[in-house]
């Protein structure tokens, strides 16, 4: 586990706000008739631009700067060319590498035009991942445990009665993407087992979840984009979180 410096986290703060600014302009450029491929190019340009460069570009042979994930897809999603259409539910993933830190991020959206009116259903399951966000947050702080934080993201999507993915975890984040220790969305063990929280560490706090069943699979060969086995909306909201003496402190 790597606590970061004082001087570290200043650097983390800087690209987290960044990368913030960059995922709200993206959110907003996700429309009806839109491409992923344009959106992923449109990142690179805007991370240029910010002074770092893409994150998940540094991981294995990935060749895009976000992960985009449409309706059944759960993470991974490579940009392909084929449009958003009215009510996708979009989830977009992306990272930024700032002076030699990472910070990373995403979100779900409802692709919508003002002549769409949303389903109440899939609002709620919307709704319900940035609620199980929050509420995971909130317990990120010095002197809890990562089970504080499984627990609370296990809670809300469960008894909305969503499935959380097992198989899919947040992380720690810094000079590399994926750090220890690992943050589930459920309690796998014994709470006073996970480890404990402690100031300067930062955290990759992910909510991955599913309408339905939680089980994914391989989309097709690009070996990334994985999609839920039952063909069920997912959901992804991810902030990078400090843990300070004051409480956790957002940076994306």
């Amino acid at each position: 586990m790597h606590i970061k410096s004082p001087k570290e986290i200043q650097i983390m703060r800087s690209g987290g706000k960044k990368l913030h600014s960059i995922r709200e302009r993206l959110l907003q450029e996700i429309n009806p008739g839109v491409v992923p491929l344009a959106i992923d190019e449109l990142t690179k340009k805007l991370i240029s631009v910010a002074g770092g460069s893409p994150s998940f570009m540094t991981v294995g042979d990935y060749k895009w700067a976000t992960c985009i994930s449409t309706n059944d897809g759960v993470v991974h999603g490579v940009p392909t060319d084929e449009p958003f259409q009215e009510g996708d539910v979009v989830g977009l993933d992306v990272g930024l590498l700032y002076q030699g830190f990472h910070t990373d991020t995403s979100w779900t959206k409802i692709v919508q035009s003002s002549q769409l009116e949303v389903d109440s259903k899939t609002k709620n399951f919307v709704k319900t991942g940035e609620k199980a966000l929050k509420k995971a947050i909130s317990q990120a702080k010095f002197g809890n445990r990562i089970g504080h934080i499984s627990c609370a993201i296990q809670d809300t999507i469960e008894s909305a009665g969503f499935s959380v993915v097992a198989s899919l975890v947040g992380h720690g984040v810094g000079k590399r993407l994926h750090e220890s220790p690992q943050v589930p969305g459920l309690l796998t063990k014994p709470l006073k087992k996970t480890p404990e929280l402690e100031i300067g560490m930062v955290l990759a706090i992910e909510v991955i979840y599913c309408l339905g069943k939680p089980e994914l699979v391989y989309k097709n060969d690009d070996h990334w984009s994985l999609v839920t086995a039952d063909g069920s909306l997912s959901g992804l909201f991810e902030q990078t979180v400090q843990i300070s003496e004051n409480g956790p402190i957002i940076l994306t």
